[in-house]
C-alpha cells in the first residue's frame, strides 16, 4: 500500500491523502520526498485546479516520524537533508498553481502543521488538536514554516506557539488566525464545498490571483536562511537534540541541558 495516495477521479480536484492510519500518518522521509514529488506531477496536470490535502482515518498527521529520527536524523548532515526534504515539500505545496485545502481531524502536530500552513486554506473539524512541539525535542523549526506561522498568527502568537509547545484546539486556531473555518459536521464534506466553489470559476482568474498573491508574500533572504540553516546546524549536534527525541520515543519528559 502506498503511504501517499493521489485520487483523481473528480474533476479538476485531486485529493492527497495521508495513508499511515496505525502511525496517526507520521510523515515519514519517504513521504516528505513522495509528497515533493506528487505535488510536481499534480503541478503538469493541467484538469486538476483544486487540492485537498487529508489524513487516512481520524487524524490529519501526527508530525514527522520521529521513531525514524535515531536512524536517518541523527548526523549533523543527517538533519541538514532531512530538513531539506521537508522544505522541498512544503515549497511544492506552496508553489502549487493549484488551489490547495488542508482538511484536518484530530491531531496536527509539528510536520502537520507545515504541511497543513503550506497550503493555502485549512479547514479543521471541532476535534482537532494542533501542537508544534520543536522545542520539547531540541529541534529548530525551518525558516519557510517559521515564516508560514508568523504569516498566519503575527509575531506574538507564534512565540507562544513555538516556546511553548503547548496544544491548542480548533477554537483557539480559528481566533488567531491559523485555520480558516471550523465544520460543525465533515472537515472533508467542507473543503469538497469550498473547492466546488472555487472549480466553478475563471481558472485564470483564480491562478493568476495565487500567483500575484504569492510573489507579494513576505519571502526568507539570503540572511535569514543561513542564520536558520546555523541554528539548525547547532541544533543536529547538541545533547538536547539527543535528549529530546530519546524522552519522546521513551514517553517521559525531557531533561535538558542547553549543551
Amino acid at each position: 500500500m502506498n503511504l501517499i495516495e493521489v485520487d483523481r477521479r473528480l474533476p479538476a480536484l485531486a485529493i492527497v491523502t495521508l495513508c499511515r492510519r496505525d502511525k496517526r500518518n507520521a510523515v515519514s522521509l519517504a513521504m516528505w520526498q513522495q509528497l515533493a514529488s506528487e505535488f510536481e506531477s499534480l503541478a503538469n496536470e493541467r484538469p486538476v485546479r483544486t487540492i485537498i490535502i487529508t489524513g487516512d482515518g481520524e487524524h490529519f498527521c501526527a508530525g514527522a516520524d520521529i521513531a525514524e529520527f535515531q536512524r536517518i536524523r541523527h548526523t549533523a548532515q543527517q538533519c541538514h537533508d532531512y530538513d531539506q526534504a521537508v522544505d522541498a515539500a512544503t515549497q511544492r505545496i506552496m508553489d502549487s498553481p493549484a488551489a490547495t485545502i488542508a482538511t484536518i481531524s484530530g491531531s496536527c502536530f509539528g510536520g502537520g502543521c507545515s504541511l497543513a500552513m503550506a497550503c493555502d486554506f485549512r479547514i479543521a473539524d471541532r476535534n482537532s488538536i494542533f501542537r508544534i512541539p520543536a522545542a520539547q525535542l531540541g529541534i529548530v523549526y525551518g525558516a519557510s514554516d517559521t515564516r508560514n506561522l508568523l504569516q498566519l498568527v503575527g509575531a506574538s502568537r507564534a512565540k507562544q506557539i513555538l516556546f511553548s509547545a503547548a496544544p491548542f484546539n480548533a477554537d483557539t486556531a480559528l481566533d488567531i488566525g491559523f485555520i480558516d473555518r471550523v465544520a460543525d459536521d465533515s472537515a472533508m464534506q467542507a473543503a469538497q464545498e469550498f473547492a466546488a466553489e472555487i472549480i466553478a470559476n475563471a481558472p485564470a482568474s483564480v491562478a493568476s490571483a495565487k500567483a500575484i498573491l504569492s510573489s507579494l508574500r513576505i519571502g526568507i533572504d539570503a540572511d535569514t536562511k543561513h542564520l536558520a540553516q546555523q541554528w539548525q546546524s547547532q541544533a543536529a549536534r547538541s545533547d538536547d537534540y539527543r535528549e529530546g527525541v530519546a524522552a519522546f520515543l521513551e514517553k517521559r519528559r525531557p531533561g535538558f541541558t542547553g549543551l
